[in-house]
């Protein structure tokens, strides 16, 4: 099931306008003589035929699906925003995660020239409903969490059936925020077959770093005293210990001034170590909406680069 839905903010789509005067025959006293009359006339159909003509040259589709799950036995939504295009080939595709607490609709909130994004590199963005709480993976203790089989059997091939995708590895990156940062480097490790590029910003990328989240995440992992496996075996700090080198192109970046930048340098000083090549940006920020709206300029900078756009 397909629903066009129109963020408000995006560019190309959506025209707003406080005041036309279609009628001034109405308010003859307000305007001296017929002159008057007709320049506005002319001024009002002149802005309505640029708005048509502007709605009809650009503007990238935002739609709303709903996927049924198998897995999780539910529907859950995802906002895929499409490019305006007149080119048959296919189109590569950017997966973009929430963060905890989030949806499929947090990053076009925090940044709306998505759509731009779209329309500039002709380049489809998918955000994928990953619950409040997911951390993007198939919780080993709640079988209503299954978040890694969810997005990989069930929303890429469902992207695939229905757009007009690149339907390989060559042609996907994933990328997101805090939870959504291990979510990106987490299925890009677990599924290399999937994706060619994975970025992260601001990433919870060790889930044994003890933040405000530390309890959400022990409802999906259970209490670190029986199961501490869980957390290991999930966390990718861990899972980047067995990455093989040029697997994939991977790029992590965190603000200075975040809570979980010791365990994103820890990552770069192991990916250093061992000789995994990867783009590693700080720079002044917080654990917010203002940081990311700002880091997500380097991500598509670093996914057009890598995907060969324009």
């Amino acid at each position: 099931m397909v629903e066009s839905e129109y963020a408000e903010g995006t560019v190309g789509i959506v025209y707003k306008m406080d005041y036309v005067v279609l009628s001034p025959l109405n308010h003859l006293g307000h305007f001296r003589g017929m002159k008057e009359i007709k320049r506005r006339w002319f001024f009002a159909w002149a802005m309505i035929a640029v708005m048509l003509l502007s709605l009809s040259a650009c503007g990238s589709t935002i739609d709303t699906v709903s996927i049924y799950s198998g897995s999780m036995h539910k529907e859950s939504k995802a906002l895929v925003i499409y490019p305006n295009t007149t080119s048959d080939e296919p189109i590569p595709v950017l997966y973009l995660l929430h963060g905890l607490g989030g949806d499929y609709g947090s990053w076009l909130k925090i940044k709306p020239a998505l759509a731009d994004y779209a329309d500039q590199h002709r380049l489809i963005i998918v955000c994928p409903d990953g619950g409040e709480r997911s951390w993007y993976l198939d919780s080993p203790i709640d079988s209503s969490f299954r978040y890694e089989t969810h997005l990989i059997q069930e929303v890429v091939p469902y992207v695939d059936s229905l757009y007009n995708t690149v339907r390989s590895r060559e042609g996907r990156a994933i990328a997101g925020l805090s939870m959504g940062g291990h979510g990106s480097l987490f299925l890009a490790m677990r599924h290399p077959e999937m994706f060619s590029i994975a970025c992260s910003t601001s990433g919870s990328v060790d889930l044994l770093k003890r933040t405000f989240s530390w309890k959400y995440k022990e409802m999906v992992l259970g209490d670190t005293t029986c199961c501490l496996a869980n957390w290991q075996a999930n966390s990718v700090t861990r899972l980047a210990e067995q990455l093989p080198p040029d697997q994939l192109k991977l790029h992590i970046d965190c603000g200075t001034e975040d809570e979980v930048i010791d365990v994103n340098r820890e990552l770069h000083r192991k990916l250093l170590e061992r000789g995994i090549e990867h783009e590693y940006i700080e720079r002044p920020g917080a654990h917010n909406a203002a940081y990311w709206a700002e880091s997500i300029d380097s991500i598509m900078s670093f996914v057009v680069m890598h995907f060969d756009l324009k």
